[in-house]
């Protein structure tokens, strides 16, 4: 089912690709150190099938490790008004000439899946309900962290009042740049996940995710979608824009 009209995506080419997006041999060697003190030490991580099989199984264990690991009550850090990052980065797979720009007015969050009011929702109706505020870091798997101050709507509370099951397994998130990435439950659940709607006390600018984005701080920066257009609670596995190239699908920190 088409949830909503696209814009004409931004397809970049092979050169921005290889800049925007991290290695990911790296990513998946440094991620199994972190998660279960695993190494493929003396291992050739050269561009070859059996080399991508073995990083491949090491990932979809690392996303098991992880998931078996997250405690859904324990809080990532936050901080005070004096260590926010001036000037926030700006970062997606595509360079800030290509931010797009979505009219709030019409914008309507469209549901789909496990969920039992499927009716679509406005900027005005999601202000509506109770506000949380953060200020978390934000952490990139290309290596740089910033802090910001995010507000909007708990997550947790959100799914509740469209009648989500909760103990579906993901959530997935398409979004107005034509990304998408998915969540399990217990981290949409999380108490401090939440749909942002506010950047430092203001609208989200369209660099950071206008009209809602997911600001999820128990997770990479690349797990937090911008401009979201369209969630889908399901048990389905929905992968992702990094993840199905081969990136870990859980990614928490």
């Amino acid at each position: 089912m088409k949830l909503f009209d696209r814009a004409r995506p931004f397809v970049p080419t092979r050169d921005q690709t290889r800049l925007a997006r991290p290695d990911r041999r790296l990513f998946l060697r440094g991620g199994l150190v972190a998660a279960g003190g695993l190494a493929l030490g003396g291992c050739d991580l050269s561009d070859n099938a059996r080399t991508e099989s073995v990083l491949s199984g090491f990932s979809r264990l690392n996303d098991r490790l992880q998931a078996a690991l997250f405690d859904s009550q324990r809080l990532a850090p936050t901080f005070g008004v004096s260590d926010i990052t001036p000037d926030f980065p700006f970062n997606a797979y595509y360079p800030a000439s290509r931010i797009r720009v979505i009219d709030g007015a019409s914008w309507r969050l469209e549901l789909a899946g496990l969920v039992a009011d499927r009716a679509p929702w406005t900027l005005d109706r999601l202000r509506a309900l109770p506000q949380e505020g953060q200020i978390t870091r934000h952490v990139c798997v290309e290596g740089w962290s910033a802090i910001g101050q995010w507000s909007g709507v708990l997550f947790r509370t959100f799914l509740e009042r469209i009648g989500a099951d909760l103990t579906a397994r993901y959530v997935r998130f398409d979004c107005g740049d034509d990304y998408w990435t998915s969540i399990d439950m217990p981290s949409a659940l999380h108490p401090q996940t939440i749909l942002a709607l506010d950047y430092a006390g203001a609208p989200l600018p369209p660099k950071y995710g206008f009209p809602v984005k997911l600001r999820i701080p128990t997770k990479l920066g690349f797990k937090n979608p911008k401009h979201i257009m369209a969630i889908t609670v399901t048990n389905d596995y929905p992968g992702g824009y990094w993840e199905d190239q081969g990136y870990n699908w859980f990614s928490g920190l």
